[in-house]
């Protein structure tokens, strides 16, 4: 009697584990495609986001400075990262906020599962509370994916000194600040450091990337010092248009911020990239708004602002807060760090004297703050299961823990805060020990063709040494009739 015949196998093919080597039993797929994807979406807002974004939203004379300090950064952070910096940041602890540090360049490494070894949660009896973080997919993956959350840090960082901070400096201070400061801040809030395990909730970086970068460029912008005067008068943007570019796919690259952040295409991931979407837009508008009642004209530059500080806010709570928490989070974006950066700026000297160009510490330090402390508020308990370590948390509004949860924000936003105003100064004063922090005189009056040796344009104008054979008579002063000149800082001092 002939044998019966093996059923076929329901499975695809392509979705049988154990068929390959490359395609082990704990891979999934999708799951891996989709964190690669989020990578490249966040790659993407620094290369070429920022990079458009900052050579368009400044002088025609540092278009090329500004954008190549983007580029550079996004570069150097690549290279530390995974040569050292990624352990320090994801790897076993050496102290309660810090790695050890350590390459991840070998196969070995990079071809196993997925795993972030200091994430295991124990109750207070020692039992666990919530298993490690094991990804399905291979810690390639997982590398890449922090390491442009890294790399956009320090651009984003660069937007305070723009305009003035010598080049040279910028290359020596990239690898020094994303060692000694990201990487504990990264593994303190997310490696499995010491706040992670208290349950202070970052979902996407509002502490380890916005508040950490925005304290960290306004303390910079301390020691390096401000602009030229002329600067600081008129900085008008050279091309509204690309700036528009850039912040397009910075707003559109925020998909892969937040959806990327549960590790997995999951149902937490989906309602992180709605409440991105819907916190921004509401910032925006809100933003736009205040502009036309208080400056009776929509600015351009200002809706840009606006789209920024609404990201920001919801990246704390992307995937943990409701659709209606995700619109009051906008509302709030949109108009406190207008208020701080429109009225207080104006009237707190401290805030005049330095000299933070892109008005970084308004769109990241403060709207990241405000996130944060909004999460803490906010964070949904059936969501915060989803996503969180400590089992049972929730905001302030959903009652129990909540009022804990509160100063619990508020606790580890002052650690970032002082360690990076800490860390950030002893960097600059040691940096400025062997290289000026601050370019030459000529160097701020040329601009690009003084410090590249190249121009944005192929105008004469603004930013090519003046030369009376070849360019005849030139007067700088294109500020507008009727127009009163103040010394400002922030992008929206054109409003």
């Amino acid at each position: 009697m002939a044998a019966a015949a093996v059923p076929p196998n329901p499975v695809p093919i392509a979705y049988q584990g154990g068929t390959s080597a490359a395609v082990p039993d704990w891979l999934n797929k999708g799951d891996n495609a989709w964190q690669m994807i989020s990578a490249t979406l966040v790659g993407l807002q620094s290369v070429p986001g920022l990079v458009i974004l900052y050579g368009s939203i400044v002088k025609k004379k540092w278009a090329v400075n500004s954008a190549f300090m983007a580029l550079y950064a996004f570069a150097a952070v690549v290279i530390c990262w995974a040569t050292w910096a990624y352990k320090m940041s994801f790897g076993d602890k050496l102290l309660p906020f810090w790695g050890k540090a350590g390459p991840a360049l070998g196969q070995k490494f990079l071809i196993k599962e997925s795993a972030l070894p200091e994430t295991t949660q124990f109750h207070d009896d020692g039992s666990v509370e919530t298993a490690m973080v094991l990804p399905f997919y291979p810690m390639a993956s997982m590398v890449w994916f922090q390491c442009v959350f890294a790399a956009i840090t320090l651009v984003i960082l660069a937007g305070s000194v723009l305009g003035r901070m010598n080049i040279k400096a910028w290359m020596a201070f990239v690898p020094l600040w994303l060692t000694f400061s990201y990487t504990v801040g990264a593994f303190s809030l997310w490696g499995g450091g010491f706040l992670f395990h208290w349950g202070v909730i970052d979902y996407s970086g509002g502490y380890v990337i916005h508040l950490s970068s925005g304290i960290a460029g306004f303390t910079a912008a301390y020691w390096v010092g401000p602009r030229s005067t002329k600067d600081r008068e008129r900085f008008p943007p050279n091309n509204v248009i690309m700036m528009l570019a850039g912040a397009g796919l910075l707003w559109m690259g925020w998909a892969g911020f937040n959806g990327g952040d549960p590790y997995t295409a999951n149902i937490d991931s989906s309602m992180a990239v709605l409440n991105t979407n819907i916190c921004a837009a509401t910032s925006l508008l809100v933003w736009t708004w205040l502009d036309v009642i208080f400056f009776k004209k929509p600015s351009v530059i200002g809706a840009v602002q606006g789209m920024i500080t609404g990201l920001v806010c919801i990246t704390p709570g992307a995937g943990l807060v409701q659709g209606w928490a995700a619109i009051v989070m906008g509302i709030l974006s949109g108009s406190v760090p207008w208020f701080t950066m429109m009225f207080i700026h104006k009237r707190w000297t401290l805030l005049q004297k330095i000299d933070d160009t892109l008005g970084v510490f308004h769109t990241h330090a403060v709207a990241g703050l405000l996130g944060g402390v909004l999460t803490g508020l906010f964070a949904e308990p059936t969501l915060c299961s989803l996503f969180l370590p400590v089992t049972n948390s929730r905001g302030g509004v959903y009652g129990g823990s909540g009022g804990i949860q509160i100063l619990k924000q508020l606790a580890g936003a002052a650690f970032i805060i002082g360690w990076n105003v800490v860390v950030t100064s002893i960097i600059c004063v040691i940096i400025n020990k062997v290289i000026p922090l601050r370019m030459t005189e000529e160097q701020l009056l040329i601009g690009d063709d003084a410090v590249h040796g190249e121009e944005a344009y192929a105008l004469w104008g603004d930013g090519e040494k003046y030369d009376s054979t070849k360019h005849g008579f030139y007067y700088d002063d294109t500020t507008h009739l009727n127009r009163t000149t103040t010394l400002s800082s922030g992008a929206t001092q054109v409003v």
